[in-house]
């Protein structure tokens, strides 16, 4: 079954929900923007949510105010860093609320990943093929998400995020709940030699399909999923994502099929 539900919101978005985790907690709100129901043109059209790929801020603005409604926040829960594809986790409390919503000098400064257990902050990562990873325990109610194109799948940002949540909140692993949502698929994402060795020296054995090219076809999904089962998240607590990016030219951005152009955001939060 998929985990992220197409659902049409009232103001016209349409967003993918992760509607397990809603029907378990009524006051989260998680899931994923598709590049429906914005403002922005050209080849951001339309629901361009990032601020970094050139489109017109106004119109960024704009799409950011429809997404946060459609998710149940006011505006000024918005909280983003800028992303640089490493490992850095960063631990968002109160003081944090609202960082990057307007402007991305007031972003949370380069940090992949983004964890809370303060209600009323909708913590929000972007996306243009890379895999969105959310994190939920409902024991001590922390939430995360961390952004992991290939770097950060070689850096493992998505056991460093299982270990900031264990670290800031004590999460226990086996506690806690998984998904990944819509991104590359192995259908879409080759790749060389060059990122299949950067898989290997993290210690990933197995997620690529080789070519009769010379290159692979790689899983980033699957491997991601390695790393979380090998930080204590048990299998029957991760969700996977079957949206391809790349394949789904109607609801996504995609870097690689496209080269520049807009981005989807990923967002979790408690509604207060």
């Amino acid at each position: 079954m998929e985990a992220f539900v197409r659902q049409e919101e009232e103001n016209g978005l349409i967003t993918f929900r992760l509607a397990s985790w809603q029907q378990r907690d009524p006051k989260l709100s998680a899931g994923f923007s598709s590049r429906l129901g914005g403002v922005s043109r050209g080849r951001w059209d339309s629901l361009n949510c990032a601020l970094h790929v050139e489109d017109d801020p106004e119109h960024v603005l704009v799409n950011r105010h429809r997404l946060a409604a459609a998710a149940g926040f006011d505006f000024a829960a918005w909280t983003c860093a800028e992303q640089v594809h490493g490992k850095r986790v960063a631990v968002v409390g109160t003081a944090d609320r609202g960082r990057g919503r307007s402007s991305r000098d007031t972003a949370i400064p380069e940090a992949d990943a983004l964890i809370t257990d303060e209600p009323g902050i909708m913590l929000v990562t972007f996306y243009a093929d890379c895999v969105p990873i959310y994190y939920y325990d409902p024991v001590v109610r922390a939430a995360g998400l961390a952004h992991a194109g290939w770097r950060g799948t070689a850096q493992r940002i998505a056991g460093e995020t299982v270990q900031a949540m264990r670290a800031s909140y004590g999460s226990k692993p086996e506690n806690l709940y998984a998904a990944i949502g819509p991104s590359i698929g192995p259908c879409c994402y080759e790749v060389d030699e060059r990122v299949i060795g950067a898989m290997e020296a993290a210690g990933l054995t197995a997620g690529w399909t080789a070519q009769d090219s010379g290159r692979y076809m790689l899983n980033l999904q699957e491997l991601n999923r390695q790393i979380l089962i090998q930080e204590g998240i048990l299998p029957d607590n991760i969700e996977i994502s079957t949206r391809c990016t790349s394949c789904h030219a109607a609801d996504f951005f995609s870097h690689r099929r496209d080269g520049p152009t807009g981005r989807m955001a990923s967002w979790i939060g408690w509604k207060r």
